[in-house]
């Protein structure tokens, strides 16, 4: 992996490698980086995973097996746009698989990141400039949990 550019590093308790494990069997897109393991110091010997990287759908990760002192929250959260709902059904089943559904297309995966799954075209549809369709959509939206998107779709066309 290239050192430019952006990279999300996210910190697991000894679970990092199951973690990049699991999220290649979920994304398609996929590639493996480096994995490190610690070097031997005053905190203990050589050997376990320091980190592992990663891309998803071209977007650089990091996993860090940091220990038990931080956990995630839904102050951060992944967002996966998707082309239509066979898409957003195959990310939205992978990562509740151990996980939990929230709302509004947002989940908890098995180590208790946050993701939303959504259509590609939700964001321009709350954007769109008629408020009334921007109105509809968004209201449609709270009322789900896994988000629709034919029927988000049919509630920002109107009907």
């Amino acid at each position: 992996m290239s050192s430019d550019g952006l990279t999300i590093c996210l910190w697991f308790d000894g679970r990092a490698e199951e973690a990049a494990e699991f999220y290649a069997s979920v994304f398609p897109d996929f590639r493996p980086g480096r994995t490190l393991r610690r070097p031997a110091s005053k905190q203990g010997p050589a050997g376990p995973v320091l980190t592992v990287e990663f891309e998803l759908n071209g977007q650089r990760f990091v996993a860090l097996d940091g220990g038990p002192e931080f956990t995630f929250n839904e102050a951060v959260s992944i967002q996966v746009d998707c082309a239509d709902q066979a898409e957003l059904d195959h990310y939205w089943e992978r990562l509740t698989d151990g996980g939990q559904p929230v709302a509004c297309g947002w989940l908890k995966d098995r180590f208790g990141v946050s993701w939303q799954i959504t259509p590609a075209a939700l964001t321009e549809w709350i954007a769109d400039p008629d408020p009334e369709k921007a109105s509809r959509t968004f209201g449609a939206m709270l009322e789900m949990v896994k988000l629709d998107v034919d029927a988000l779709r049919r509630a920002y066309e109107g009907g």
